[in-house]
């Protein structure tokens, strides 16, 4: 059997690990982005711009077996969410349809932005999806794009990712930031490798003939409240003094199950923030 073959469209930093997985496994990677020279050796590269219209030059004439729409708003503002998320992923479904592509799967990289929770309910696939935020609602839209796209598709709403390059709220804690306890303020979050590796999960268990679902929430074992993690983290640093009147600040407060991707046999390399934290300090 020949190996598959991926389209990542926005490859940046998630996209390339997730490349840098399936390259692993033998997969054939191509990485559509702007700047291709920043793509992992053995991607083939794509240089294009999702907010085009017109097809890129070096678009791939062969099959192309999935499609995974990881891309990322150049504007933070009501518009670069939209031509990022609707707008650019329509030109992607357009471009398979000229080139007569017809993948087995899209996977379309979402948010928890989708979710409008703000008293720490737990929330998984099924939870009902108010968001409100601009964001969150044009990622609803996306995943309906996606979804009604007449190819079979799967949305991965990823929470809050952090990382190497990924650092803010460290950063924050050594400025001496502090959190309000009471009530507790869950967040929810995700190691971008671990991120990355729930995206690689889903394609390899497709490929094998699994039956994925709509959706997932990708997240780890732990939601936690944002007070307790700043505690671990000012331990960790040694932070030994702080503003109480400098309050992180963050709307909604909801905890991610991920108990329906972890039924499918994947399990993530750092089950809470104490494991991620750990290894990014340590790096």
């Amino acid at each position: 059997m020949p190996a598959p073959c991926v389209l990542i469209a926005g490859c940046g930093d998630i996209g390339s690990r997730l490349a840098r997985q399936l390259l692993h496994h033998e997969w054939n990677v191509h990485g559509l982005r702007r700047n291709i020279t920043q793509l992992p050796a053995g991607v083939h590269g794509i240089a294009g711009n999702l907010f085009d219209a017109p097809i890129p030059t070096a678009w791939p004439t062969a099959a192309i077996d999935y499609l995974v729409y990881c891309a990322t708003p150049t504007d933070r503002d009501e518009a670069g969410y939209r031509a990022a998320y609707v707008e650019g992923l329509r030109h992607v479904l357009d471009w398979l349809a000229q080139s007569g592509q017809r993948p087995r799967r899209i996977i379309f990289v979402s948010s928890s932005s989708v979710y409008g929770q703000q008293h720490g309910e737990w929330v998984d696939e099924t939870s009902a999806t108010a968001p409100g935020s601009f964001s969150g609602e044009i990622m609803l839209e996306a995943e309906q794009v996606a979804l009604n796209s007449g190819l079979p598709g799967s949305v991965v709403r990823l929470t809050g990712i952090y990382g190497p390059g990924r650092s803010d709220l460290s950063n924050r804690v050594r400025q001496g930031y502090s959190v309000a306890s009471e009530p507790p303020l869950f967040a929810n979050r995700i190691h971008a490798d671990d991120a990355a590796g729930l995206l690689a999960w889903l394609l390899l268990a497709d490929a094998k003939g699994v039956a994925l679902e709509s959706c997932y929430i990708g997240v780890d074992d732990e939601p936690a409240p944002l007070a307790q993690v700043v505690d671990w983290l000012r331990e960790r640093l040694n932070v030994r003094q702080w503003a109480e009147n400098s309050s992180l600040r963050r709307t909604g407060s909801k905890r991610c199950s991920n108990a329906r991707a972890k039924a499918t046999g994947w399990v993530p390399q750092y089950p809470s923030y104490r494991e991620g934290y750990a290894a990014l300090l340590d790096d």
